[in-house]
């Protein structure tokens, strides 16, 4: 409000900027994601999640619903509100199951941390699953999460490590398309041996903030 108030040429710029990009790029182009908002959060508040693992290696899960402001549009407040509690109450209830530890949950958004990157991916075919038989159940065919995996070193304080492990993670869940599974190479290579766990060929991305094409799989479960 006070930002407004004493900065109404400010106000009126970032009005007129995102309108334009609105315009030549799309409502979406617009529209931050859950995901984003967790992963600007994850750098702000660093969280210590040192205690997850003993190494210091964690898998970082992020996941949301795609299209979530259009749905909630079509559905209205009160049916969303009623469709995001029992969508927490069965991530939850999937995450605890492949003990894992839900970092923070914003919206439909979930910033979750695991101790070894398989628990993160059958945790997230799980997830798949009973979102799925979920949304038969409850009619509501139209909602499909996208799910991004990565892995890598944790840190207390101080450096980048960890800042830079959860940006990758929700820049591959960013890619994701609704009902997929989506995981870095790094991850992909750590479950090389389970035999009932699979990956398709790959596909390179841009990831924003990081340099180059990066090598992303989806996770083909048996």
């Amino acid at each position: 409000r006070g930002w407004l108030l004493s900065g109404g040429r400010e106000a009126v710029k970032t009005v007129w900027q995102t309108a334009n990009r609105v315009r030549k790029e799309g409502f979406g182009a617009a529209v931050r994601s859950s995901i984003e908002d967790l992963a600007d959060w994850a750098e702000v508040e660093r969280p210590d999640l040192a205690r997850v693992t003993a190494n210091g290696k964690v898998a970082i899960l992020f996941s949301d619903i795609e299209e979530s402001t259009a749905l909630n549009e079509r559905v209205g407040d009160r049916a969303w509100a009623k469709l995001i509690g029992a969508h927490d109450k069965l991530v939850r209830k999937v995450v605890d199951t492949h003990s894992g530890h839900v970092v923070k949950s914003q919206g439909d958004g979930f910033m979750i941390a695991f101790a070894h990157p398989e628990q993160a991916v059958r945790c997230g075919i799980d997830m798949q699953d009973a979102v799925h038989k979920d949304s038969q159940r409850r009619r509501h065919n139209d909602i499909r999460v996208r799910i991004g995996i990565h892995t890598g070193k944790s840190v207390r304080r101080g450096e980048d490590l960890f800042g830079r492990n959860v940006a990758m993670a929700a820049r591959v869940a960013a890619q994701a398309d609704g009902g997929e599974i989506l995981v870095s190479e790094t991850v992909r290579d750590a479950l090389n041996d389970c035999e009932d766990i699979s990956f398709d060929r790959g596909r390179d991305a841009e990831l924003k903030g990081f340099d180059g094409a990066h090598r992303l799989y989806a996770v083909t479960a048996d």
